[in-house]
């Protein structure tokens, strides 16, 4: 390459680099602003997307055919919440009556009786039930014997197998007035304590229930987030002299809070529905004034008593105020930075 040939390259090339430092460089009505890089978007057309997914649309049918038929072509039938309903006539022929039933609702004792119970066993196990699978998820990560460890998972993860049925069965076998507690007190020559049976401990007893039945279970989610921690994120915090205690606090709780703020959206969004099963077993034993919550309600007073109207008023008045709920909660977890839920779209 002759020397003129070479000098004329050397100036293209600076002359190429220039060019695109100045395309670069912010205008002055954005100075100190990062330039935004466009992503470009590729339409992929139907055709080609189904030619290669439709094996998994296909897998998908038999799911979204259950999901129709029993999740969301039920939801039609929340219309006879707003009608005079009864069984022998069909939804198009009962009287309409408005927000008559919601209102009637809020002067009936026993609803507001069975809000304020329900509103006290999910506050009650809010705050003693939620912090118990991630503590039990940070003993088991903690554990380095593998066989211990095991052991350990399946101890806790058998109760969540077992129907309320059994597990109220066994309570009552081991705290009952007839149980294993009140006979060892009798043979000692003390009085009985009425843990089964007493309205005022029954928020405590029902979340210990719950507790030693579905705690094991809401720990896998904690482990499996706990498995997703970089390493060198322990091994940078021991190096700098960090202890045990030390890497838990500024390490391994950072990286579940996203985890443990989206279970406590759902958990608050699912506040309302603390459970039938649990409840309706011990309901005459502790008594309606205690153990009726709102699914009970809508139990007793539209299948039981009659009133489908009532009941079914009830049932969308908690799933309407639920859905709030969510939507609070996620919009405050947005607040303080986190994604919460759903994100806001970012465009």
């Amino acid at each position: 390459m002759s020397p003129t040939t070479r000098q004329e390259t050397l100036e293209t090339s600076a002359a190429t680099v220039q060019s695109g430092a100045r395309s670069t460089r912010p205008s002055a009505g954005h100075r100190g602003k990062p330039a935004r890089r466009k992503t470009a978007v590729h339409h992929v057309p139907f055709k080609v997307r189904w030619r290669r997914d439709w094996q998994m649309v296909l897998m998908m049918v038999p799911g979204v055919v259950v999901m129709l038929l029993f999740a969301y072509i039920p939801i039609l039938g929340n219309v006879i919440a707003f009608q005079d309903y009864q069984p022998y006539l069909s939804i198009f022929e009962a009287p309409f009556v408005g927000i008559e039933k919601f209102v009637g609702l809020f002067d009936d004792p026993d609803f507001l009786g069975a809000f304020r119970n329900t509103m006290v066993l999910a506050t009650t196990q809010l705050v003693l039930f939620f912090p118990i699978p991630i503590i039990l998820a940070l003993v088991v990560d903690s554990l380095s014997n593998g066989r211990v460890r095991k052991v350990f998972q399946s101890i806790v993860y058998l109760p969540h197998f077992l129907s309320w049925v059994l597990v109220i069965t066994f309570f009552q076998e081991f705290l009952g007035g007839a149980g294993f507690i009140n006979n060892t007190l009798k043979l000692m020559g003390l009085g009985t304590i009425p843990f089964m049976t007493d309205p005022a401990t029954f928020p405590l007893m029902a979340t210990i229930q719950l507790v030693w039945k579905d705690a094991g279970w809401a720990m896998i989610i904690f482990l499996a987030a706990l498995s997703t921690v970089d390493v060198s994120l322990y091994e940078a915090a021991a190096a700098d002299g960090a202890g045990r205690w030390r890497r838990l606090w500024h390490v391994t709780l950072p990286s579940l809070r996203p985890v443990i703020i989206l279970l406590l959206i759902l958990r608050i969004g699912d506040i309302l529905s603390v459970g039938f099963e649990q409840f309706i077993l011990q309901r005459d034993n502790v008594g309606p004034g205690a153990a009726e919550v709102l699914d009970t309600y809508v139990y007793y007073s539209g299948v039981i008593g009659g009133d489908w109207s009532a009941g079914a008023a009830a049932g969308l008045a908690k799933g309407v105020i639920s859905a709030l709920l969510i939507w609070g909660a996620n919009s405050l977890a947005h607040k303080f930075g986190e994604a919460g839920l759903f994100q806001k779209k970012v465009g």
